[in-house]
């Protein structure tokens, strides 16, 4: 008889870059798009490690990486990112162990909201956090690349 694997949650190590990476191409196919290098996993994970790193967690089952959230709190708001669970394994409640896990970090803080984005072309993943007490709040998320991921700005 075989002991079924523990799943933990811990904070991000670098050594978990390759298998974070591999979650992420499988959970989020923009991911995979090497148009869009603002979808760069590689980035993602630098940015995150220069900025609250200690809010980047993923969920180990046994030895394997089978989950991820990132969260970020700038003193007004928080955010939850990048949560990712393996296909394989999902439907087990570790995306929610995992939402739990990064709104109890930032209720530490003193953070009072958490705000996520669903890409409209994810609609499916709405009810995954309608669920856990989501609701779409009556505002039009605006956003602008900067930098060398900048949109050229059409002339007037």
């Amino acid at each position: 008889m075989t002991t079924p694997a523990t799943l933990s949650i811990r904070c991000f190590d670098a050594s978990d870059t390759d298998a974070v990476i591999a979650l992420w191409q499988q959970a989020f196919p923009e991911y995979r798009d090497v148009t869009r290098p603002q979808r760069n996993p590689h980035l993602s994970i630098a940015n995150k490690l220069a900025t609250q790193p200690e809010l980047f967690f993923v969920a180990v089952l046994g030895e394997r990486i089978v989950g991820t959230v990132m969260g970020g709190y700038d003193g007004h708001r928080g955010w939850m990112y990048s949560l990712a669970v393996d296909e394989s394994v999902r439907r087990h409640g570790i995306g929610t162990r995992l939402v739990a896990h990064v709104e109890s970090a930032l209720t530490a803080l003193g953070c009072p909201k958490v705000n996520l984005q669903v890409l409209s072309a994810r609609n499916e993943i709405r009810g995954f956090y309608e669920v856990l007490g989501y609701r779409a709040d009556p505002v039009i998320s605006l956003g602008k690349r900067l930098g060398e991921l900048a949109d050229p700005v059409p002339s007037a």
